[in-house]
């Protein structure tokens, strides 16, 4: 196992009580996990994990998950929401003296 250079990728160590350790997460490969008793040790052991995953993708070829921090983001998505909902929150934007995009951004932002 190597560490992989240029890691950019997410990654958290939250306690798992029905393992009784602590466990290594990282968001571009949900797949992926590593427990250990200690925090660093799950951190570094997650680390490992996904530097060997990584090797293996390039190996055979496959794509490879970009990490979040270096995407870009166009501050746009769409939501479906119901109808009724939609014409809620359209009079209380209109009610408020904003449009429902700044409406919906604010909603959003807590």
């Amino acid at each position: 196992m190597k560490n992989l250079k240029n890691d950019h990728y997410t990654y958290r160590v939250t306690w798992s009580e029905d393992d009784n350790e602590y466990v290594g997460l990282c968001t571009e490969f949900p797949s992926l996990s590593w427990l250990a008793s200690s925090q660093q040790a799950a951190l570094k052991g997650i680390g490992l994990v996904v530097a060997d995953v990584v090797s293996d993708m390039k190996r055979s070829h496959e794509q490879i998950p970009e990490p979040l921090a270096c995407k870009r983001f166009s501050g746009k998505f769409m939501v479906r929401i119901p109808p009724n909902i939609q014409r809620h929150l359209a009079l209380e934007a209109a009610e408020e003296g904003v449009s429902l995009n700044r409406l919906a951004s604010a909603k959003l932002a807590y």
